[in-house]
């Protein structure tokens, strides 16, 4: 089974995607499911995961009312208010949805120190003590990696995914530091990591696999097969290949390894981690 573990889907407003600047100006439109079933479609893709892009139960409420009446959603990684007092009543509502696999807050673009936060640590203890077992994807900078660690360490038990392998500097061809706290971080058992991102981190226009593959390295031996999973980042992954140049790109990279292997990088791995049917 092949899935796309982050995918967004969006109606376009300059008010509600601000951070769509003008050097991102392809992206200032809409992605709905039509345009990304025709991506999975081409690409020979079973299933999709939905990821919040704007920080509003509004629009977890869309990507759950879209996921009801589309198959190819497999599940939704949606935004609640988890440092909020009102974060427990929020999630009563939305838990039982059948296709409400985890959270995602935005870290990248907070001030240093969040992730230790005790009220936002107060709400992913929450999470964990929810019967559905819902996960949460961690969305950093490769600078807080190591606040990232402190945060994964308070919380053993909760399922994490690491969005973007950290979004180390690759255009700048940052990779020491990065590679040491990522191998740190990956000593613990209960995250993963999705290869995704990455296209957006070097210079779109001017990425080569080759540039690329050092960190995929990295990453497929800090995290080990069992524990990767591919994700496009589309629509924004646009800005410097295509869908299919994606996976077709990963596909390569993967090649050596065995068909097991293969298998969990291409779809098992985020079929278990977010409690998906699998075959």
């Amino acid at each position: 089974m092949r899935i796309d573990a982050h995918h967004h889907l969006w109606r376009y407003s300059t008010a509600e995607y601000g951070w769509i600047d003008d050097a991102m100006a392809p992206l200032r439109r809409d992605f709905l499911v039509p345009d990304l079933e025709a991506e999975l479609s081409k690409a020979n893709v079973d299933a999709a995961i939905t990821v919040q892009a704007r920080q509003t139960i509004e629009e977890t409420s869309w990507l759950l009312d879209l996921a009801n009446t589309t198959s190819s959603i497999a599940a939704v990684v949606g935004w609640l208010p988890i440092a909020d007092d009102s974060f427990p009543a929020h999630l009563e509502k939305l838990r039982t949805h059948p296709k409400l696999k985890g959270l995602r807050h935005i870290v990248q673009a907070e001030p240093a120190g969040f992730l230790d936060d005790p009220a936002f640590n107060r709400g992913i203890a929450h999470l964990k003590s929810q019967p559905n077992g819902l996960t949460y994807d961690i969305l950093i900078f490769a600078h807080q990696l190591a606040e990232a660690t402190r945060f994964v360490d308070r919380h053993p038990n909760q399922p994490i995914i690491l969005d973007h392998i950290a979004k180390p500097r690759i255009a700048a061809g940052e990779i020491k530091q990065w590679s040491t706290q990522l191998r740190e971080l990956a000593r613990r058992p209960n995250i993963t990591c999705k290869l995704s991102g990455m296209v957006t981190e070097a210079d779109p226009s001017n990425w080569t696999p080759a540039q690329l593959y050092p960190y995929f390295e990295v990453a497929l031996e800090a995290f080990t097969p069992h524990r990767l999973m591919i994700g496009t980042d589309w629509p924004i992954c646009l800005l410097g290949c295509t869908y299919t140049q994606w996976w077709q790109t990963v596909e390569a990279w993967i090649a050596p390894l065995t068909p097991h292997e293969q298998s969990s990088i291409l779809g098992q791995t985020a079929a278990r981690i977010y409690n998906l049917p699998q075959s």
